[in-house]
């Protein structure tokens, strides 16, 4: 399985296309308890739905440490563009 930091590129362009990276990187800084909701809703759809992205989402949003870095390089990549 590929790690999730493979699939951060093609994240912030999908995000800053529809003018989300902002709003993504607040809520992933912020700590919030809805990433654990939202990877463990994610979790739930993958008996409907098998994707290795959606699957890496999720290992992403489960760890802090990793959401507080892809926020972080949603930042980076932000300011850059």
């Amino acid at each position: 399985m590929k790690s999730s930091r493979e699939f951060w590129h093609r994240w912030a362009a999908s995000l800053r296309r529809y003018q989300l990276h902002v709003l993504v990187a607040s809520f992933l800084e912020a700590g919030s308890p809805f990433a654990l909701l939202g990877a463990q809703a994610i979790y739930f759809s993958g008996g409907f739905i098998k994707s290795g992205q959606l699957t890496a989402i999720a290992e992403m949003l489960e760890d802090e440490t990793e959401a507080q870095a892809f926020a972080s390089f949603l930042a980076r990549e932000g300011a850059g563009s």
